[in-house]
Formats: structure tokens, sequence, C-alpha cells
């Protein structure tokens, strides 16, 4: 490592989890850590609790004068005014100046995007979309994401705000969504969170259907359960993910119709559940494409680490900041 290069820290600030890097300008990422995003209850809090996380970081690289800056990757980030806005994930409400706080608080310069946009940029930089001028990343995680790029340049929209397919709705008049308030909203269905409501219905609608999850307390159902639950060829989990594959599947065969991408790629924890995920979502996009669309988009899971794209992808924006 030259210690006269300049440095980036990349951020990417998730629903439960916080992770962080500082990269060098040919995509190392050389330290890493994390912190809780949730027991942080207001952001001057999470503000210094991060502060406190890095700063052994950038002494060991050389001190502050090697940072370039920070990108941050968020929820609801508005690439254009660096803040979030309204994130129904979040603890902190209402519209955050996230760039500013940061940058305050660092001593440098700091940049912001949504989440899954920063993901999508990792990815086209150096993951399975690399080279691609026209894809969709789609992030399942505790909620569910997108960064679209296309004619190799992101999507940003008039405001910052375009890309949010995760809460299109899907199937009207459905799940009420536990931040918006929206109905039917894909978010409901296909995150982390929406596979365990899946499995909770299942389980009351199918009382005398048998399953391993019926043993696992109401409170310690999460996905990693579902998932255990399905490797074993539980019937009523392996539905689980038929259900979610078939809702994301239908939504991309939209998202498709209206971009026609190279490939959509999947992203973030849900994807864990590889084939058992991605075959019913392949089989169920298929079905609903028109002719001209049907096995032409690639429907391929990331490439990268899941906090490396994340990080990567908001440590880029560090080089666009002009100072």
């Amino acid at each position: 490592m030259q210690m006269n290069q300049q440095l980036a820290i990349g951020i990417d600030i998730g629903g439960t989890n916080t992770v962080f890097g500082i990269v060098d300008a040919r995509g190392d990422i050389l330290y890493r850590g994390a912190i809780s995003t949730k027991q942080n209850e207001t952001v001057e809090k999470y503000i210094d609790a991060l502060y406190q996380a890095i700063l052994p970081a950038i002494e060991k690289v050389g001190g502050k004068d090697r940072i370039k800056g920070i990108g941050v990757g968020a929820p609801n980030g508005n690439y254009y005014k660096g803040t979030i806005e309204y994130a129904p994930n979040l603890n902190w409400k209402g519209i955050i100046p996230m760039a500013e706080l940061v940058a305050a608080r660092f001593g440098v310069p700091a940049a912001l995007t949504n989440d899954a946009n920063a993901a999508a940029v990792g990815e086209m930089m150096y993951g399975a979309a690399k080279g691609m001028k026209d894809f969709i990343m789609i992030t399942l995680g505790t909620g569910v994401g997108s960064g679209i790029v296309a004619n190799g340049q992101l999507i940003y929209g008039h405001d910052g705000f375009a890309g949010e397919l995760g809460h299109t709705i899907i199937i009207p008049g459905g799940r009420l969504h536990w931040g918006t308030g929206a109905k039917g909203s894909l978010e409901t269905y296909t995150s982390a969170t929406g596979v365990v409501l899946t499995a909770k219905e299942f389980l009351a609608a199918k009382p005398e259907q048998p399953s391993i999850l019926r043993k696992v307390p109401a409170k310690k159902l999460d996905s990693k359960a579902i998932y255990d639950a399905a490797v074993k060829k539980d019937k009523l989990a392996m539905d689980v993910y038929n259900y979610t594959g078939e809702i994301l599947g239908r939504a991309l065969a939209n998202f498709v119709m209206f971009s026609s991408p190279e490939a959509i790629i999947l992203f973030g924890g849900l994807t864990k559940a590889g084939e058992l995920l991605i075959v019913p979502t392949r089989k169920s996009m298929e079905e609903n494409l028109l002719p001209i669309f049907r096995d032409k988009v690639k429907l391929i899971f990331s490439q990268l680490n899941e906090s490396d794209a994340a990080i990567l992808g908001a440590s880029a924006l560090v080089w666009e900041i002009k100072v």
C-alpha cells in the first residue's frame, strides 16, 4: 500500500446493520467493519458510533489526510441532496441530511446514494454486471431495493428517487406494509420480512399440515429457519419459497418489459436460498413475459460478497466528489 495514495471510505446503511470499509482506487478493501444500525435511536448517536468504529482504521492507513472522502449507500437516499428521506426501515424519521452530518463529523467530503444503487455500481465495476450497460439489481434483504442501469448510466430520475421497485404494488389490496402503509407492495412478499410473513400465514392456513417450522417459537421464526426447513424438504417451507418466487418472477417480468435489461442480478441475504428461490422465480418470470422478451434476460445471483458490493459501490461515489 502506497502511503501517499488517496483512499475512500464506503458505508452501507442497512435496516439492521451498517457495514463500512476503507477502499483504494483499484477497489481493494483494506479495512472493514460493522456496527448496529437499529441500536442507535438518534442519528447523532449513530454517526458518533460510526465515527468511533472507523477512526482506528483511518489511523492505521495514515490518518485523515489520506481519506479523499466518504460515500454512503442508504435506504431512500437522495443522490442529488445527500439526504435520507422517510426511510421506512430506519429508526430516524423524516428527512435526514446524512451526507452533511457525516462530512461534519469526519471532516472530509461526503456523498450519498440509495443503498441498492450503490450495490448496482459495485456490481457493475467489480462483479457479475462488469461490462454490462443494461441491467437491474434487485436487493432482497430486510426490504427490497433496486438499482437500474440503462445505456451504462444509473437511473436517478428527476428527483433522485428512481428505482424504488420494491414499493411497486404487485398484489392490489394485498399485505399492509409495516412502514409505508401501502397495500400489496413487492417488499411485503419478497423481502426476508415478507418470507417470514408468508410462512406464518401458511402455518395458520394449513393447521393440519406437518412442518418443522411448527417447532420454532414465533419470535425465532426467521428466514434462516425457513431455509433450514426447506433444505430438509419440509413441504410447507418449500411452498413458501415457491410462492415467493412466483410473486418475485411476476414483478421481474414487469421490470423486464419496461427496460429490456441484459440481466437481472439478485443480491442480498435472501439469495442464500439459492435454487430454492431462483428456480420458481425464473419460471414465473418467463411465464409472465411477452414472447419478444422470453429467454433473453439472464437471471443471476451477485458475484460479490453482500457487504463488499455495497461498500465498493458507495466508495465509488468518492471519486466523483469535486474538492
